[in-house]
């Protein structure tokens, strides 16, 4: 996995762009990403988190966390697209403040939920639980930030 650029790396090479702030798109994103926390929060409770399910917990926790740096985004009148899209907005961590070690995490999340979109990578319920760990704290970050 290579390391992640710097976010203006990807507005100089055109990967982001400055639009127009959108908040409206910004609820939408903000809102889908609760309902998503909250049908994970249910599947865990009633399922649990097995080796079986792991791979959809950690796909599902990496929409959720995307959806909310999207959402930021849009406030912020950025978008990305194209090959290094996803990259580019988990560089966006960055310039909201979060650190190394968070960023390097979910850019680790993004490179194994691809890994299970198009490699077939078998995560197991110990990483699943972590990954849920991570989503509780960086969720809560995320959200004080977009309520800036």
């Amino acid at each position: 996995m290579k390391p992640l650029k710097e976010f203006k790396e990807y507005l100089e090479n055109g990967t982001a762009k400055r639009i127009s702030p959108n908040n409206e798109r910004a609820k939408s994103l903000i809102s889908e990403s609760e309902r998503k926390i909250h049908s994970l929060k249910e599947r865990i409770e009633k399922i649990g988190v097995k080796d079986t399910n792991a791979n959809d917990y950690v796909e599902y926790c990496y929409d959720i966390i995307m959806l909310l740096i999207r959402a930021k985004m849009y406030k912020e009148g950025v978008t990305t697209a194209g090959q290094g899209s996803h990259e580019a907005e988990v560089a966006y961590l960055g310039m909201l403040g979060f650190d190394e070690k968070e960023t390097r995490f979910m850019n680790e999340l993004r490179y194994y939920r691809n890994g299970i979109l198009y490699y077939g990578t078998i995560l197991d319920a110990e990483y699943a639980f972590k990954v849920i760990e991570f989503i509780k704290k960086i969720r809560v970050k995320l959200k004080k930030v977009l309520a800036k």
